[in-house]
């Protein structure tokens, strides 16, 4: 069982920046690709982005592209998602997710763990 602990929600203003962790004691981290995803209040599960075991490849949401930057840091066993120009359309419960067995990339039901959430409000 992998265990994912996100951090770094909270509220911020349209315009500002936020940067959510992802961190587990999983000491096989450095082999999974990993993937951010958001759920706002009555809509489906967004995609937002992931990026491979060593971190060099990566692929994000279209609404979010040029804004999100994904990143990892396998020394620390830690997933990042730095959040730019923020707007209130990025409101959401932001989860973080471990695929351990190959590259699922957008695809929510190739991910096996996920972590419990963090909230992200952004004011306009």
């Amino acid at each position: 069982q992998v265990q994912l602990v996100e951090s770094g929600g909270g509220l911020v203003q349209a315009g500002g920046s936020l940067r959510l962790s992802c961190a587990t004691s999983d000491h096989d981290f450095h082999t999974y690709a990993m993937g951010w995803f958001r759920q706002a209040p009555g809509k489906e599960r967004e995609f937002v982005a992931s990026i491979g075991w060593r971190g060099t490849t990566t692929s994000y949401g279209a609404s979010v592209k040029g804004r999100f930057t994904i990143s990892r840091d396998n020394a620390k066993n830690t997933l990042y998602l730095q959040m730019n120009s923020l707007k209130s359309e990025d409101t959401a419960v932001y989860y973080c997710a471990a695929d351990i067995s190959g590259w699922s990339g957008s695809r929510a039901d190739g991910y096996d763990y996920w972590g419990q959430g963090t909230q992200v409000t952004v004011s306009s």
